[in-house]
């Protein structure tokens, strides 16, 4: 069965996580798909699944941690485009990229917690920088998604 023709395709419906530590700078992890390219955590939406319930799961999937306080949210739904020969790739060409509800968090944990050494790794390194200079790390296509949610999360990047 063939995938169906990109722009007909739907987004896959995800969150995505900036997660802030008690200095005020958040926390990017290095993609082990993609060479150089950093990244928020972030995960599908399991059918039935809460979004705020999928983040912390996801955040214990891809981090080996779920040590976080929620403290906000995107008011609705960001999204952003693959491109066509990735998103054939990706997902058995069953999407045209991800549609998302971002989620803002303090990490309660400490930075031992920290292992990307998980059941199924998406990661091979990370550090804590400050928000406004993650989008420069971002892959093109999920450059302008990035730069919304940081200016929306950007004034609680600070130290508590």
């Amino acid at each position: 069965m063939s995938p169906l023709p990109y722009h007909d395709r739907p987004y896959r419906p995800c969150i995505g996580l900036v997660l802030l530590n008690p200095a005020g700078l958040a926390f990017v992890a290095r993609r082990l798909d993609t060479p150089d390219s950093w990244q928020f955590p972030q995960g599908g939406i399991d059918e039935g699944e809460a979004p705020e319930t999928t983040v912390l799961r996801e955040m214990k999937e891809e981090i080996g941690t779920d040590s976080a306080k929620i403290i906000a949210r995107t008011a609705g739904w960001v999204s952003y485009d693959l491109p066509v020969e990735l998103a054939d790739r990706c997902w058995h060409g069953k999407y045209r990229g991800q549609k998302q509800i971002w989620f803002c968090a303090r990490f309660t944990g400490s930075d031992t917690e920290i292992d990307l050494a998980t059941e199924h790794p998406e990661f091979d390194a990370w550090r804590w920088i400050p928000l406004a200079e993650v989008p420069d790390l971002i892959v093109p296509f999920k450059r302008s998604l990035y730069d919304q949610v940081v200016a929306e999360f950007l004034p609680l990047a600070v130290p508590v």
